[in-house]
Order: structure tokens, then sequence, then C-alpha cells
């Protein structure tokens, strides 16, 4: 018996399309509207231009800052040094009775110090070990009683060994920015102060100490 055989299927196969990647779902989550509406699939446009110009408003506000901090970051490390060398020249005149010289060249700028009967070629070795300030300060400019006003050149503070010193007004600058130094005649400290300060204002205590 003959056998008739079956023809063989050739069918076209469909696939279905492929779902989604994760990668799509996660964009198709955080995309934004456009148009304004608040929807649970991220932020809108306005809320992320409120953002950028908070952010702005704040960097606006907080660089000047920052860069007034760098400046009188510098400036307060000079008053210090000056204020350090002040405070042991005044208690080491007292204590050894002798007078002391806190040197300034205006130029440098610098100073150094030493007793008042160092000779002169010991300080010539001292100024070659001066304090320097840090860089981009300078001495704006140097006032003491009965002395013209001093921009340039070389400036003596004498400390006394009955504890008294010769009242000084030193300015220190740094672009804009200025700090101004009263050596008292009388008062331990030396005082700090921002911006400029009345050319002598211990008018009183140098009359005391017989300026």
């Amino acid at each position: 018996m003959s056998s008739t055989s079956r023809p063989e299927r050739t069918g076209i196969t469909i696939s279905s399309p492929a779902a989604p990647t994760a990668n799509r779902a996660a964009k198709e989550r955080t995309r934004i509207s456009i148009v304004g509406k608040v929807t649970n699939r991220g932020y809108t446009l306005i809320e992320l231009s409120v953002v950028v110009l908070l952010v702005g408003m704040l960097l606006l506000i907080t660089v000047p800052r920052v860069r007034d901090t760098l400046l009188n970051d510098d400036l307060k490390v000079a008053a210090r040094r000056f204020v350090g060398a002040a405070r042991e020249l005044r208690n080491e005149s007292v204590r050894e009775r002798t007078d002391s010289i806190l040197h300034i060249d205006l130029s440098q700028p610098a100073f150094w110090v030493y007793p008042a009967d160092t000779t002169a070629e010991k300080r010539e070795e001292l100024r070659k070990k001066a304090v320097r300030l840090p860089e981009g300060i300078r001495i704006a400019d140097i006032r003491q009683v009965n002395a013209a006003k001093k921009t340039e050149g070389e400036v003596f503070i004498r400390f006394f060994k009955e504890g008294y010193a010769t009242p000084t007004v030193i300015r220190l600058a740094k672009g804009d920015q200025v700090l101004s130094l009263v050596f008292h005649p009388f008062l331990q400290t030396v005082g700090v102060h921002e911006g400029d300060v009345d050319d002598f204002p211990f008018s009183q205590e140098k009359r005391g100490a017989g300026f």
C-alpha cells in the first residue's frame, strides 16, 4: 500500500515586541514634564529652574565672602606677627631693664628686633633674618607722633625699659582690605582694627608719656 507523505510545515514565526528594558524604564520614571504639571515621574522644568536660580544666588553671596576670608586670613597672619613681636619686646625690655627696637622695612615688607644697644654690625646680621609678611601684604603707611607719615623707607618703634612704647599706627593692606595696628604707649596689647583709624586715638596717653 502506498503511503502519502504529509507536506512539510513551513510556517512563518512572528515574535512579539520585547518588553522595555530596565534602563528605559528608569528613564521613563525620571522624565521631566515640560508643561509644568506635577507627575509621579520626576521634577517639572519649573522646579528645576527654581533650584538653579537658588544655587546661583547662593554662589553670588558666598564667593565674595570666601575671597574676603582668604584676604583677611593673610592680613591677620601679618597682624599676629607684629602683635607677637611687640608683646615679647615690651616684656623683655621691662625684664632686662633695657630698651628694645622693632625695626620695620616698608619696602620688603619685613621687620626684625634687637636691643637698643646692639652694634651696627650685629643689626645688619639680624636684618638678614627679618620676619617677612605673607605674600601680597603691604605696609600702606606708618604714622608716629611728631613725625611725617611714612609710606616707604624704614621705621623704628622703641620699647622702653619703663614699660611704654613709641605711639605708632601701622596700616596693613591687601587689595582693598585694610587692618590698622595701634601701638598704645602704655597698653600691653596692640590694638587691631578693620579699616582706618584716627591718626592717634591715644592722644591723651602720648601726653602722659611725654611724647
